[in-house]
């Protein structure tokens, strides 16, 4: 089963919030909907802009991590070799 390290931002991209999953449209589902208390709900981070797929917990968790101690730079770095114009990559997750 995948594992996901994932960021969002809100709708200025201006806030990042990295999280880790096993389900992340359900996860990103949560985020958007504010079912979840806490920086994404406080900050309206309801956009998707990156995510990666790894083999197990312990990979994602040690990733997630290493994410988190960059720098803002590192991040937006991250984002662009995936996502150049920031979109919303949910919307290519699921079928509307």
């Amino acid at each position: 089963m995948p594992y996901y390290v994932y960021i969002m931002t809100d709708e200025f991209n201006s806030v990042l919030y990295t999280g880790v999953t096993n389900d992340l449209i359900r996860r990103v589902y949560e985020h958007k909907n504010e079912l979840l208390k806490g920086f994404t709900k406080r900050y309206r981070a309801t956009k998707l802009v990156y995510y990666e797929a790894l083999e197990d917990a312990r990979t994602s968790i040690e990733r997630e991590k290493q994410i988190k101690a960059g720098s803002r730079k590192k991040k937006i770095e991250l984002i662009k070799s995936m996502n150049p114009q920031w979109r919303d990559l949910y919307k290519d997750l699921v079928q509307f």
